[in-house]
């Protein structure tokens, strides 16, 4: 994948959309977290994109991404904390929200 003519809005919802989708299922309090980081258009126009994605190509697209928008360190830790903040808005952190979360802390430290 080349490139993406995605905002940094439509990358945060699309990653949030992801990490919502860990545990197979995306409640409204992670639906109200993400409307939180971007507006509702913004957030239905990528929620139908990642409907339409498998895990593959959504992990190529948020990759392709964070390096078009030139994320650094400090970038990814605010984007790990949305993260964080998300899987804990259910009141449990399971365990495919924790092992989503460690991958994907491993995936970013490769940017």
């Amino acid at each position: 994948m080349k490139t993406l003519d995605w905002t940094r809005d439509e990358l945060v919802a699309y990653i949030l959309l992801f990490a919502a989708n860990s545990d197979f299922k995306e409640d409204n309090k992670e639906r109200n977290i993400i409307i939180s980081k971007v507006d509702m258009y913004t957030f239905q126009e990528i929620h139908d994109e990642f409907n339409n994605d498998n895990d593959y190509q959504g992990i190529q697209k948020i990759m392709t991404s964070l390096r078009q928008h030139n994320y650094e360190s400090e970038d990814i830790e605010v984007l790990l904390a949305d993260i964080r903040t998300l899987f804990f808005a259910d009141g449990e952190f399971n365990i495919n929200e924790r092992n989503l979360l460690k991958s994907l802390e491993r995936l970013f430290k490769t940017l």
